[in-house]
This record gives structure tokens, sequence and C-alpha cells, in this order.
């Protein structure tokens, strides 16, 4: 059995709302870890980033899976009713959100996870990057056409622009899933994040602050400096908002 630490961290940054959510659930087998960048104008962000989070965790209590084509499913069920709640004339009547959840067997020492948007899953073994989800965005698709390189991706003005995310018709939204469940082992650690973060933070330095750290929230204090480090001559950068989650040995007892 894996012993699981998690951390969270989610700043306004020089937005008036903070439109990101997270959270988290867990039973006696499974952990559920679900982030979100909602979008939508006057308030209705935050609005959809919390229903996001609500109805993915609350979908997968009631019906936990071990595929990742299965929390996909999941992922489509919560697109529908974020649609669902939508109200014209309010702030809620133009709702859309990116979304990644990560789900850990940790008595089977497993894990898969589902997206969509541009929020991303990075998985390190060893302090390096050892997976991370591809986003859905005009960018990404430039660097998978070998048009852009991943270091151009962060800075390009088009890096907002969205291929997929909640609130778009169910024909037409992808959701990327994990290729069935995939081995964790002690030691593995999961960042659940907003672009808000990884457009300012590349792989070195994720890479390099998580060597350093001794804790998870040691980790994401040294992220946190990093991004405000990056964006002090910025007025109205993004929220960023991130969840860890650290891996070791289960002591016997």
């Amino acid at each position: 059995m894996l012993a699981l630490e998690v951390a969270l961290l989610s700043e306004r940054g020089g937005r008036k709302y903070n439109e990101d959510a997270c959270g988290h659930w867990h039973s006696d087998h499974h952990l559920c870890c679900v982030l979100a960048d909602g979008a939508g104008g006057h308030g209705g962000g935050d609005i959809a980033s919390r229903v996001a989070v609500q109805e993915l965790i609350g979908r997968f209590s009631r019906q936990p899976t071990v595929l990742g084509d299965e929390l996909g499913d999941l992922v489509r069920a919560t697109n529908l009713a974020l649609i669902d709640q939508r109200v014209p004339g309010t702030a809620r009547a133009d709702m859309h959100s990116t979304v990644v959840c990560l789900v850990l067997d940790f008595v089977g020492h497993q894990a898969h996870w589902a997206h969509a948007g541009d929020s991303r899953l990075y998985w390190f073994r060893n302090a390096r990057v050892f997976e991370r989800t591809r986003d859905h965005s005009l960018v990404q698709s430039l660097v998978d056409s070998g048009m852009l390189t991943v270091e151009q991706m962060r800075g390009h003005p088009k890096r907002s622009e969205l291929r997929s995310a909640l609130g778009i018709g169910a024909d037409v939204l992808e959701v990327g899933a994990a290729d069935g469940a995939q081995a964790v082992c002690a030691g593995d650690v999961f960042l659940l994040c907003t672009d808000g973060l990884w457009e300012y933070i590349d792989d070195d330095i994720l890479e390099r602050t998580l060597a350093n750290a001794d804790s998870p929230r040691a980790w994401l204090d040294a992220l946190a400096a990093e991004v405000q480090r990056a964006t002090a001559d910025k007025t109205s950068h993004d929220n960023f908002t991130a969840l860890v989650v650290w891996t070791s040995e289960a002591q016997a007892p």
C-alpha cells in the first residue's frame, strides 16, 4: 500500500476573481483529485470551476473506476452537467472550464487520469518528469505539427486559445485519458496545475525545486515564489493553482 501526502495552493494573482478550483476525495482504496480553471466573465468562471470539481468528484465517489476511458466518460458527464447549470442573462450564461482529474489506487499502486483543456497533470519519478498530459490548445497543435517548440508555446500570443474545455458541445469535446491503469512506484510525485502556473515554470525549474523540497508544502511554496518572481512586472497575471500528491511506501502496522 502507498502512503499519500496532499497539498493545495490557489492564488488570485493579478485578477479580480480567482476562477480556479481544486479538491480531492478518498475512500479506503482510491484518492480522486480534481483541478479546474474556469472562464465565463463577470464571475462566471469561478462558478464553472467549482461546478466541474464538485460534479466530477461526486460522480467518481458514486462510481469509482480503475480505467482512464471510464474516467473520461465521467468528464463527459460533468460537461453535460455544467451546460445544464447555465442560466441565460446571468454570470452562468457562458460558463466554461478546463478540468484535470487524477485517480490513485493506493492499494493496488495504480494511477489513471483524464483531462480537457490546458490544465495539466505532471507525473515525476526520481524528481524528473516521467509523464505529462498534452494540452487541448492551438499552441499544442502547433508543437505537435513541428511549427513551434515546447519552449515557444509558453509565450505565444495564442497560448490561451483552447480546442476543448467543459462547456462545449458533447460532439466536439475532446477528452484525454490515460491508456489503461499505470503502475505507480513509492516516491512518485504528481502535480495538477493550471496554466497560470505552468506558463511561468518550465520542466527544469519543476525538477530542480522538487529535488530540493522536503515536503509537498515546501515544494508548493517554492513554485509560488517562482511564479511571483516571474510575474513581478505584470499587473494582471492569471490565477495559479496547484495540487500535489507525494507517494511513499506505507509503514507496516
